[in-house]
């Protein structure tokens, strides 16, 4: 699949980042010890240079994964040695864009995840990434619930304390009319009985552009998910099994989410009343240090809190389109290419995964994917005007 890359070309892809934006530009007589990979490992950066064809990254056999990593060993020590010779305006110059790469290496650990998931998932074998013991113990979700919050201006956006992307500001006030959220995800079981009531074959439910594409890609149910045996079982990380009722469903489109909400009676969040729901939320839940590389069912003392589950475990879907807040402004040069350029055809995912790294999400963070991307970590909660 093309959105999909090799793990060596991620890792070298994140080198080449320090490399062309710090070593290149602050580095006085820095030459690159192997000019090819900057069209190898350049990913959409057009102002970088020329780059190498996105979908064809599974067809580079050199370098290796230990060439990768001297590769990565030797940017290292020019930096290292660059930051040891730096005065401090020079350091103050050099920081931002030092941070910036390693949040950004911090999206790519969370690439080679789904990334793995996804190329393992083509393997009939059906390998297994890492073992773990399915937890059959798991408390039943409460139902869902709605909770009302009132019409009012709130401030969006990341308010300057500390490392924000360019895609989360400026901060602005913005009126979001009384709406109502549920309080967690949408569950396997409860997709299972839009799969049974014949959601993928009722047009009423769908946006035209997902009609179209539910009948052009035959999907039948969310990605990895195969019927057998008068039962639905999926592929995981930690290898093919029945699918378990109580976690959060994942890996469906913006479609699909869309579709399941209207076939609800319900309607996906806007991504302002996300915000609004999650400011009062801690930012925990189930993220990739734990190391279970799937959603889970929230535990009893989890699912007494009003809403549950924001943080971790699954992207969640709004209705939002991905735009520029009011002011928004990209920065000039390559690095201003970084998030403004996608601004058109895609939409806002909030929250974070059980692939996302815990110290890498914000309640500002806006991810976002065009409507049809399944193989990210996401999932559906559902929002109601006001009855």
């Amino acid at each position: 699949m093309p959105d999909v890359s090799p793990t060596k070309w991620h890792l070298a892809h994140t080198t080449w980042f320090f490399e062309i934006f710090v070593l290149k530009k602050f580095a006085l007589g820095y030459r690159s010890e192997i000019p090819q990979y900057a069209y190898l490992f350049n990913s959409y950066y057009n102002a970088a240079g020329d780059m190498h064809r996105r979908d064809l990254r599974g067809l580079i056999s050199r370098p290796t994964v230990k060439e990768a990593q001297r590769y990565r060993s030797s940017i290292d020590s020019h930096i290292d040695y660059l930051f040891s010779d730096a005065d401090e305006k020079l350091l103050d110059e050099i920081e931002p864009i030092l941070i910036l790469g390693i949040h950004h290496e911090q999206q790519h650990q969370e690439l080679l995840v789904t990334d793995i998931k996804h190329v393992f998932a083509q393997n009939p074998l059906y390998p297994v990434f890492r073992e773990r013991k399915i937890d059959n113990a798991s408390p039943k979700p409460t139902p869902i619930r709605f909770f009302d919050f009132e019409e009012t201006a709130v401030e969006i956006g990341h308010d300057g304390s500390g490392f924000s992307y360019d895609n989360e500001g400026p901060r602005h006030r913005a009126l979001v009319p009384a709406f109502s959220i549920a309080s967690r995800p949408v569950t396997n079981g409860e997709y299972i009985a839009f799969i049974e009531d014949n959601g993928y074959g009722r047009p009423e439910f769908w946006l035209s552009l997902g009609w179209m594409t539910v009948n052009e890609q035959r999907w039948q149910a969310p990605l990895y998910w195969v019927k057998r045996d008068g039962g639905w079982w999926n592929f995981t990380l930690s290898g093919f099994r029945p699918v378990a009722e109580f976690e959060p469903v994942t890996h469906v489109s913006y479609f699909e989410a869309d579709a399941y909400a209207n076939w609800a009676g319900a309607r996906l969040p806007t991504e302002f009343e996300w915000e609004r729901a999650a400011s009062d939320c801690p930012v925990e839940g189930n993220f990739v240090e734990n190391e279970a590389f799937h959603p889970r069912p929230a535990p009893a003392f989890v699912q007494a809190r009003h809403l549950h589950q924001m943080f971790g475990d699954v992207w969640e879907w709004t209705r939002s389109a991905y735009s520029p807040y009011p002011g928004y402004r990209a920065a000039p040069g390559a690095l201003g290419e970084y998030n403004g350029k996608f601004m058109c055809n895609q939409y806002v995912l909030r929250g974070g995964s059980c692939a996302s790294s815990r110290s890498h999400i914000r309640r500002t963070y806006r991810n976002f994917f065009q409507p049809e991307k399944r193989w990210q970590f996401t999932g559906i909660r559902l929002a109601r005007d006001p009855q």
